[in-house]
């Protein structure tokens, strides 16, 4: 549980560093190499959740496979928060389907007992 709440604060940061000056007011008119130094800032607050989440969950048996997946379907998750509230985007059923079939990726992924990590 500690892995998947640091993975979701991690992808919070993540999808503001790439996402957030498509909208938000600090970034307007500002040259886009600025914008750049800007997002990495932010993305830097993202490394100090995603490297401890990682390590937690690799050193609790999660192998790097299933650690990738849970963080591909919470970046999903934060992402269409993220879409519907600030950009102001509505879910269409194409993505909605895809989100679908990747939580039964998730889903696939962890119903199998996978090879012992070396």
């Amino acid at each position: 549980m500690k892995t998947v709440l640091l993975l979701s604060c991690s992808n919070i940061f993540m999808t503001l560093a790439w996402y957030g000056q498509l909208k938000f007011r600090v970034f307007e008119g500002k040259p886009l190499w600025l914008v750049i130094l800007m997002a990495w800032s932010i993305a830097l607050l993202e490394y100090c959740f995603m490297v401890p989440a990682n390590r937690i969950g690799y050193h609790n048996g999660l192998s790097g496979y299933q650690l990738k997946i849970i963080q591909e379907v919470i970046t999903l998750i934060v992402f269409v928060v993220f879409a519907w509230l600030v950009l102001g985007e509505r879910l269409a059923w194409n993505y909605a389907v895809s989100f679908v079939l990747v939580l039964l990726a998730v889903i696939f992924a962890f119903a199998f007992r996978a090879p012992p990590v070396h």
